[in-house]
């Protein structure tokens, strides 16, 4: 009898879960899937929308197979350093950046000088990935992260985390959840936040009790410079030198961009920095495949922290490459 009265109790729980789920998708003629519909439940559980408000929306969704071939093959992600840098380093986006610049110079000091971010830096990120709001991404966020959350199994779970966030986000944002447009893979506005970068980093630096970063250069910037204080940027500090290698130089073990070695000890092993830096800095090796030939760069924690942007270490001396072609000729 016992047994039979716990498993009317769990009835009762799960029942009215699935109940809501077959009412949504009858108003939309969707059929759901139990993962879609647990998804829903565990929104609502979190203190987002209704399990029904969840399902009327994803009852509206579009499956992309656009974004599951993106996904498959990003665009930059087998190039090598002499391909990927002509992407970024364009005589027309160091003049955009530059132009951006000076029209917003005193935002961006002041952000600059409040998050211990350089405006170059806040600048650069801006031009890579979107070209100072020109190409914001033309899917809907909401069909992006259903599409990867549920048709994507390699990166499934992390999709759907970021899913529930759009929806834990609510009325946080300045646009409505379907109306949020962004990248293949559901980043969005000017400086291409996820849904948990803006619940963690994003700012409200206009003061107007949501997070714009569509229209809001306060909040684009704002939100930039705190999530690269939040990542280890040290203003000051230097970020990546040109290094010279010895005829018998030994390979370094630098598979990523984590300072691990002092420069001296770099140096011991055959790489020479050009410009001269602190000896007991610690710092790693990267070697890239220039148009020249082959280019070794020693890189600091400012590198490091750009690849927590986006890991890969291309992107980030794009970016820093940039920011510095920026800066050099903002002030000329």
């Amino acid at each position: 009898m016992q047994a039979i009265l716990r498993a009317a109790r769990v009835l009762l729980i799960i029942l009215p879960v699935y109940l809501v789920g077959a009412h949504a998708a009858a108003r939309h003629g969707v059929k759901f899937s139990a993962d879609e519909i647990a998804f829903a439940a565990e929104v609502a559980q979190a203190g987002g929308p209704s399990q029904a408000a969840v399902l009327d929306i994803l009852s509206r969704v579009k499956v992309q197979s656009s974004i599951l071939e993106a996904i498959a093959r990003p665009a930059e992600a087998v190039k090598p350093w002499k391909d990927y840098r002509p992407i970024f380093m364009t005589d027309q986006r160091i003049a955009d950046g530059v132009a951006f610049l000076r029209a917003n110079r005193a935002l961006l000091t002041r952000i600059g000088s409040e998050y211990g971010v350089p405006p170059q830096i806040i600048v650069a990120i801006i031009g890579v990935e979107t070209g100072y709001g020109r190409n914001l991404g033309k899917y809907r966020v909401i069909d992006a992260l259903d599409t990867l959350a549920f048709h994507y199994p390699p990166r499934a779970k992390f999709f759907r985390g970021e899913l529930k966030q759009v929806f834990l986000l609510g009325n946080r944002l300045a646009v409505p959840i379907e109306q949020l447009m962004g990248s293949y893979a559901g980043a969005m506005g000017w400086c291409q936040f996820m849904p948990t970068s803006i619940a963690n980093w994003a700012k409200d630096e206009d003061g107007d009790g949501r997070i714009d970063l569509w229209n809001s250069l306060p909040d684009i910037t704002a939100s930039v410079a705190n999530y690269f204080q939040a990542h280890g940027w040290q203003n000051g500090q230097p970020t990546a030198v040109r290094a010279q290698a010895a005829s018998d130089a030994r390979a370094l073990d630098a598979a990523n961009s984590e300072p691990l070695y002092s420069v001296r000890q770099i140096q011991a092993m055959g790489y020479e920095p050009v410009d001269r830096v602190n000896g007991d800095a610690l710092a790693t090796l990267l070697t890239l495949d220039g148009a020249q030939g082959t280019e070794y760069w020693i890189t600091f924690g400012n590198f490091q922290a750009i690849t927590r942007y986006n890991r890969s270490p291309l992107y980030a001396m794009a970016v820093w490459q940039l920011a510095q072609a920026i800066a050099r000729d903002a002030a000329s």
